[in-house]
């Protein structure tokens, strides 16, 4: 039987002794407590050294290795010299490979986890490796090594800092008096306690030693995702009092009947090696590791939850905007339209702000995902005035911004997303995943429009959900027109394509018959000739202003779907045709219950623009997924799979006047009924004639 003992600078309380099996060989393991007295450390290391094959030394401060700098701590190697017989280990190699392995494994079994995350690191000499490895994900990371270590209420951010700091040359220790400043003083012990709970408040993930964290509670540490090690049930316990998320454990625990240190683990390794006459190396730690397939534990207290963060950029569609939004709302309620037009021109050049916090929003699988909403100050006639660049400059701006508030993904909004090339430029240059959006446009959009239908009841639909009618698009050559296009052949009877491109239109029209066999799909340059036919239409156009269609010559009961931003049909078109159900396209109700700034939209309501780059976060699809003038269909489809798993849902439907009720939809559905029969009759007289 082999024999290793643990012997802590820390409290006898938690003494433990136990026999079990590992690597082959029975081992009984103890550990003893000192309660900081070092002394007896010393005394108990020359006790065992003839009864025990391996010695831990926990509760001391490890060794540091910060780049090329190394700070041996003179207390560890005088205890590892008092025994001349066995190994005396504190951990530090084992701890070294350990903490990169459980940020790679995590990274990998959660695509994209640590992405852009915003990390503080109680200390960045204790935990180098965990900081290193974690810079190949995200540049946001904070060292508190100057509060906690001196008392200097200033973080490093950069590992540069770190390493000079770790020297002893940094700029920030000439902050310190002539004489030691020692946190432990209670005014700066209270400011810095203070400044590292703000610090924690902005943190998605804390790396400590779970000491270190036993004097924050839930306001500090809810939702956050914690790295430590040694983590007992008492301690995932408060652990899960605290509202912490995810606690990454990057000590593996191989035994069931006890948690144990990564120092313990090392120590038993050391005596199972010296057996075999060798010194333990570092690639006999891997080996074993790899044998035993120790892993990293991925704990969840309050059950699976992983929180991902998503920017998205809004921008306002008109000089409405100004009227509502402050400081500006008192000039423009008495500014002349000339002085209108002048703040328009001058706030398209604003830097970007951050126009709301976005919480709140809840899968049904566990997955959660906040964000921000980024305004850029561009209104549709600025940004169609200005040439492309200047909006990209814009949006890489806004993104720059998100990168820094620890966005995983942005999203582009209503026009921001059609300027240029639609997003490839502004995703090569962005340092982090764009998104335009119009896949799940272009999927909210016949969403919308397929539950009308079925809600009005005029227009036959079979059990596979094909409407037994006509469906007509306006503006079917262009980005979320095409797809539209594409999937509505699937889902009517027939259906008729609507641009001014006669090339793209046969182009588009041999695709589609391609791609559904038996597809009835007919072409034409204007919406006149078949527009009194329609069952729905939808429109999908970039016209920003032009007449799109006669609304007077559509069928009594029809569905049109607005998907364009700016909207196709004016307000005043929609106020002429009360019979015909008008609706804004593309609006999901997100799961959760969601709290940001008001945009315009009923509670837990969004653009599909914007769900699109929820329902990416909340996947964890850190990527460029819509970008560019050709969105592919079937990644429409896959959004629209995504956005179920993830509790999207269509929201009520809504037009120019707010949502639609079921008293709305009914007095349409007869207004179209009364009007039909009149309709019949004018036909049959110009037949006639």
């Amino acid at each position: 039987m082999k024999t290793v003992i643990s012997i802590s600078l820390e409290s006898s309380d938690h003494d433990y002794e136990f026999e079990t099996e590992f690597l082959g060989q029975t081992f009984r393991i103890q550990r003893i407590g000192v309660d900081k007295d070092t002394k007896q450390a010393e005394l108990l290391i020359r006790q065992w050294q003839y009864k025990a094959d391996a010695i831990a030394l926990e509760g001391l401060r490890d060794h540091q290795r910060v780049g090329t700098f190394e700070l041996q701590q003179k207390l560890i190697k005088h205890l590892e010299s008092a025994s001349q017989n066995i190994p005396v280990t504190s951990g530090t190699r084992l701890r070294e490979i350990l903490q990169e392995w459980a940020i790679r494994h995590t990274q990998n079994t959660q695509k994209g986890y640590f992405n852009n995350s915003n990390v503080l690191l109680f200390s960045g000499m204790n935990h180098y490796r965990t900081a290193r490895v974690l810079t190949e994900f995200s540049e946001n990371l904070r060292f508190a090594d100057p509060v906690l270590q001196l008392g200097i209420p200033k973080f490093l951010s950069s590992f540069d800092a770190l390493e000079l700091f770790a020297k002893g040359s940094h700029q920030i220790l000439r902050w310190s008096p002539p004489h030691v400043l020692s946190p432990s003083v209670a005014p700066i012990k209270e400011w810095n306690h203070y400044i590292m709970r703000k610090a924690m408040h902005k943190a998605d993930v804390v790396v400590a030693f779970y000491e270190e964290l036993e004097r924050y509670g839930l306001e500090e540490l809810a939702g956050k995702t914690v790295i430590t090690s040694s983590v007992s049930e008492a301690r995932l316990q408060a652990l899960r009092d605290k509202g912490v998320h995810m606690v990454l454990d990057y000590s593996p625990q191989p035994f069931a009947e006890q948690t144990i240190s990564i120092v313990v683990l090392e120590a038993m390794i050391m005596a199972t090696v010296a057996t075999q006459g060798g010194q333990v190396t570092d690639d006999d730690l891997v080996e074993i590791i790899a044998d035993l397939e120790l892993e990293p534990r991925t704990l969840y207290p309050n059950g699976f939850k992983r929180t991902s963060r998503f920017a998205f950029v809004i921008h306002p569609l008109s000089q409405q905007y100004f009227r509502n939004a402050k400081p500006l709302d008192l000039v423009s309620k008495v500014s002349p339209p000339l002085v209108m037009n002048t703040l328009e021109r001058i706030i398209a050049y604003a830097p970007p702000f951050v126009y709301s916090r976005v919480t709140g929003v809840q899968s049904p699988t566990g997955a959660e995902a906040e964000g921000w909403l980024i305004t850029v100050g561009g209104t549709p006639r600025e940004i169609m005035s200005h040439s492309p660049e200047f909006t990209y400059r814009r949006l890489l701006a806004a993104a720059d911004m998100a990168k820094k508030l620890g966005a995983q993904i942005m999203g582009l909004g209503a026009f921001t997303k059609v300027v240029g090339d639609a997003g490839v430029t502004v995703a090569k240059r962005a340092p982090l995943p764009i998104t335009t959006g119009n896949s799940y446009s272009a999927s909210g959009a016949l969403w919308a429009a397929h539950d009308a239908v079925q809600k009005l009841g005029l227009v036959s639909v079979g059990p596979s959900g094909k409407m037994a009618g006509k469906a007509m698009v306006v503006g079917a050559t262009g980005a979320i027109g095409s797809v539209c296009a594409r999937l509505l052949a699937k889902a009517a009877d027939e259906i008729y394509l609507v641009a001014p491109e006669p090339a793209k239109l046969l182009a588009l029209k041999e695709d589609i018959e391609q791609e559904t066999p038996g597809a009835q799909v007919h072409v034409t340059a204007k919406t006149e000739k078949y527009l009194g036919d329609m069952d729905m239409i939808v429109t999908a156009t970039s016209g920003a202003g032009k007449k799109i269609l006669d609304i007077m010559r559509v069928k009594p009961g029809c569905v049109i779907t607005d998907v364009a931003r700016p909207l196709d049909i004016p307000p005043q078109d929609v106020a002429k045709r009360p019979d015909v159900l008008v609706i804004e396209s593309g609006e999901i109700r997100l799961p959760g219950t969601v709290h940001m700034k008001d945009i315009g939209l009923p509670k837990n309501v969004v653009y599909a623009c914007l769900a699109e780059t929820i329902v990416l976060a909340l996947e964890g699809r850190f990527e460029n997924f819509t970008l560019g003038r050709n969105i592919e269909w079937e990644k429409v489809r896959e959004i629209y799979k995504l956005g179920l798993k993830h509790g999207m849902q269509l929201a009520s439907i809504s037009g120019v006047n707010g949502v639609y009720t079921e008293e709305d939809l009914a007095r349409v559905r007869t207004l179209a009924l009364d009007k039909r029969p009149e309709l019949k009759a004018l036909q049959q007289q110009a037949t006639l004639h």
